[in-house]
């Protein structure tokens, strides 16, 4: 690797090692003050000034952050100095109240209007994925997916654990899926490959359908109406018939 590449991977590296950091909780300056310490072990709030480049006043202000969240240790001697706190302590710690607070809110939080769920757009592929991972973990009964074989991998481990729960999986996809735990336990059509497009029936009572890239600008229709989702399961049967007729029934 060229002294380049080198440094442009490390960049790239620390880069999403910045943004995992504000994720739990930090402000980009205090997740790159976090990295200093945690690469140099202790340090003055002058040496961590020093070293990035950050103002003295901003540097103080963002270490009492880091200590306030639980990312740094004050270190007492003859000059103060900070220290890292392990960052898989750091991360277990916001997890767990993290967790706590979701308990709270769960029990606590006033009720939501029962009312029917129309026609919703989610925008952007973390949104859309992550209502994908929820639509699949909370299925009841049974789950019909079309989409492609890369799609289906990213949720293997989702699908492995409904089939484990009894629930009835159908696949349509462009390639088999390999896990053992999913062969024997699930009925699989074989078609054509979907490229980007996915859809999602859970329960017969919600559904999903659009295009993930990986993009920002992706876009799904979820829904919970039952016209619609009829439409679409008789797509689906349309597809799965099609399919039979042409030799790509598997049923595994």
């Amino acid at each position: 690797m060229t002294p380049v590449l080198f440094a442009l991977k490390k960049m790239m590296e620390e880069n999403r090692a910045l943004n995992g950091l504000v994720l739990f909780g930090l402000t980009r300056q205090e997740a790159n003050i976090y990295l200093c310490l945690y690469q140099n072990g202790e340090l003055t709030g002058y040496e961590v000034a020093k070293q990035t480049g950050i103002s003295r006043s901003n540097v103080y202000s963002a270490l009492a952050g880091l200590t306030d969240k639980g990312a740094a240790y004050l270190a007492q001697g003859t000059s103060s100095k900070y220290v890292a706190v392990p960052i898989e302590e750091f991360c277990d710690n916001k997890i767990r109240g993290l967790n706590q607070e979701k308990e709270y809110l769960i029990n606590n939080i006033p009720a939501m209007k029962e009312q029917e769920i129309g026609y919703i757009t989610i925008e952007g592929y973390k949104n859309i994925w992550d209502k994908v991972v929820n639509m699949v973990r909370d299925a009841d009964k049974r789950i019909y997916i079309s989409a492609c074989y890369h799609t289906i991998e990213q949720l293997k481990v989702e699908l492995q654990n409904v089939v484990k729960r009894g629930i009835k999986l159908v696949i349509l996809s462009d390639q088999r899926p390999q896990e053992a735990e999913l062969i024997g336990e699930i009925t699989y059509y074989q078609c054509e490959n979907r490229g980007n497009n996915i859809r999602l029936i859970i329960d017969s009572a919600f559904a999903l359908t659009g295009e993930i890239t990986g993009s920002r600008e992706d876009t799904c229709l979820y829904t919970g109406q039952k016209n619609f989702i009829n439409v679409f399961k008789d797509t689906l049967r349309n597809e799965i018939r099609l399919t039979q007729l042409q030799g790509g029934e598997k049923n595994e």
